[in-house]
């Protein structure tokens, strides 16, 4: 909870602020009985209406004045809260951004985005109750049974057995909540994640038929859910009535023995009507202090799992450099002996391969053979586990994130758009560019039809994830956005799948005449979209089993020649 609460340290002020109002509060409700006692002893029964309406007033004045400190105290308490959740929340975004892959992949989005909000709105109701009820409570509480041994010693005593009875019930049943809490919001990311994938999958949910499945998988989580919820909150709720009786039988047994101390002439009826007020008062707090331990238990929960997150290692650590060669500055990616893991298995193992500046190499495999982890390893998204990955003839461990990777264009297998016009989703390949530039990158990528056909050319609107586009459109932006930054490294990750042909052959030919000749990595499962490639790299079941240009291939490569073969009977039947 450190971690969380640290964000409170802008707020200082507020935080000392709030729960002082808060205590002048309960200052003076501790003072109103007294007046009440003092009606009621000095005024009532003495028929003194004078002394009646003056101290009518002194409670009137004691009552605007609670009610401006409590609205202060709410203020600051709740600027506070606000405020440290909204860092917190930043915070939390900027170090997810910050995690490696593998981090990412680990924790899963589904828990990533219910810690983002669920748990830290927890949080900030948390931090809110416990600014403005935190003191106050226990203060009114001890306070009320100080002001009753003022009063009656005897009938005090009922306050000193009370408030013991009633702490163990309050504590006992926040301590067999607490882990309970916590499995709630385990349960939520269970239901988050069921939620989000069918929301990404609907249309393949439609083609399937699989509607009414889905919805009876999504009920059954929700049941059970809610049945987890209703668990936990009966223990929750199992506070108020305990507490009732307890508070209730003390009440009962105060006017009891403050009956019998009337009659021998030990205290007057304002001091039995003070001491009923003075339990009364414990009552409400104590309830609120049900209320506030079930709302510190959530946060207190939801805050682990925050600071759960916070606390994962971000970016990825930096190796110590070793002088090279100059002939290794001569490479521009260099794989030495390179196995790479996401759990136990190995996604690719024992590669060895060097690619000169320049060169156009296209990675060619049956799924799963490996080829996104490969080009994965380049920008450094993943760490090799063994042997090294070298750009400009430097290990990529060593390089600073940032500098590596503006090195490198990539397009990823996914075409990723953001909401925003067309110009916004480019520059993020290169901020300062300029119309010309984005023009020139569209021509390239072959999407200046796309430009053509929207009313509003650069400034047309897309919506989240390129919803207003085709897959072939959203690829071609993809890959205009990667070439506006004119990259030394451009890696096209199976990105024209969704384009035809022509489109593609189009494309390959305008990356072979960019001026600037950068080096280009393109991933693909079909033969035609390499085989113009200066080499192409041939993996299956995470291991290189060939290598050469295209012709090459086809005479000394199995591997090649069957997805080769395959995708050309596949033309030919269709033709």
């Amino acid at each position: 909870m450190k971690k969380v609460l640290i964000f409170l340290k802008d707020y200082k002020k507020e935080t000392v602020l709030a729960p002082l109002f808060k205590m002048l509060e309960a200052v003076l409700e501790l003072i109103v009985p007294l007046v009440m006692a003092a009606i009621i002893d000095n005024g009532i029964s003495g028929g003194n209406r004078g002394y009646v309406l003056r101290f009518g007033i002194v409670l009137v004045g004691l009552g605007l004045v609670g009610l401006t400190c409590s609205i202060t105290a709410q203020y600051f308490a709740a600027k506070a809260a606000v405020g440290a959740a909204a860092k917190l929340r930043h915070a939390m975004f900027t170090h997810i951004l910050s995690l490696p892959y593998s981090k990412q992949d680990e924790a899963g989005s589904s828990t990533l985005i219910t810690r983002m909000t669920s748990d830290i709105n927890q949080v900030q109701s948390g931090i809110n109750m416990v600014l403005r009820l935190f003191l106050r409570s226990p203060f009114i509480v001890l306070g009320s049974m100080a002001m009753a041994f003022t009063i009656d010693l005897k009938a005090a005593m009922l306050f000193a057995v009370t408030i013991p009875l009633l702490s163990i019930v309050v504590f006992g049943i926040m301590a067999a909540t607490l882990p309970l809490y916590r499995k709630l919001q385990e349960s939520l990311d269970g239901l988050l994640l069921h939620v989000r994938e069918n929301l990404t999958g609907v249309r393949v949910i439609r083609a399937f038929h699989k509607e009414e499945a889905e919805i009876g998988t999504f009920n059954y989580k929700n049941q059970m859910l809610n049945e987890f919820q209703q668990y936990v909150g009966k223990i929750s709720g199992f506070m108020n009535p305990v507490t009732y009786v307890i508070i209730n039988l003390a009440t009962l047994a105060l006017i009891w023995t403050g009956a019998v101390r009337v009659e021998t002439g030990y205290i007057t009826q304002g001091q039995v009507v003070a001491l009923v007020n003075y339990m009364s008062q414990i009552l409400v707090e104590l309830i609120k202090l049900a209320n506030l331990i079930v709302t510190i238990t959530k946060a207190a929960a939801s805050g682990r799992r925050v600071a759960d997150i916070l606390e994962m290692e971000e970016g990825m650590a930096r190796i110590q450099g070793k002088e090279e060669k100059d002939t290794k500055k001569q490479i521009k990616i260099e794989f030495a002996g390179v196995s790479m893991s996401y759990h136990e298995e190995p996604a690719i193992r024992d590669i060895a391969f060097s690619i000169q500046p320049g060169e156009t190499v296209g990675i060619i495999g049956g799924t799963g053979s490996g080829k996104t982890t490969l080009v994965n390893l380049i920008p450094r998204f993943y760490d090799v586990n063994a042997g090294c990955v070298r750009v400009d003839g430097k290990d990529v461990r060593e390089y600073d994130i940032a500098q590596l990777r503006e090195k490198i264009g990539i397009v990823p297998q996914k075409a990723v758009l953001f909401q925003g016009t067309i110009r916004e989703n480019l520059k993020w390949g290169n901020k300062a560019a300029t119309d010309e530039q984005l023009y020139e990158a569209l021509t390239l990528a072959q999407a200046m039809d796309v430009i053509r056909a929207k009313s509003g050319g650069l400034d047309e609107w897309i919506e989240q994830g390129g919803r207003n586009l085709s897959g072939g459109q959203r690829q071609r932006l993809t890959i205009a956005r990667a070439l506006v930054r004119k990259p030394e490294i451009l890696i096209l990750d199976d990105s024209s799948s969704a384009l035809d042909y022509a489109t593609d052959a189009a494309l390959r030919k305008a990356l072979q005449n960019i001026d600037y000749r950068p080096t280009i990595l393109i991933v693909s499962q079909r033969t035609v979209s390499v085989q113009s490639a200066d080499r192409i790299l041939v993996l299956e079941d995470g291991m290189l089993v060939g290598q050469g240009n295209h012709g090459q291939l086809l005479e000394s490569c199995e591997v090649y020649q069957e997805i080769h073969a395959s995708q050309f009977r596949g033309q030919e039947a269709s033709a």
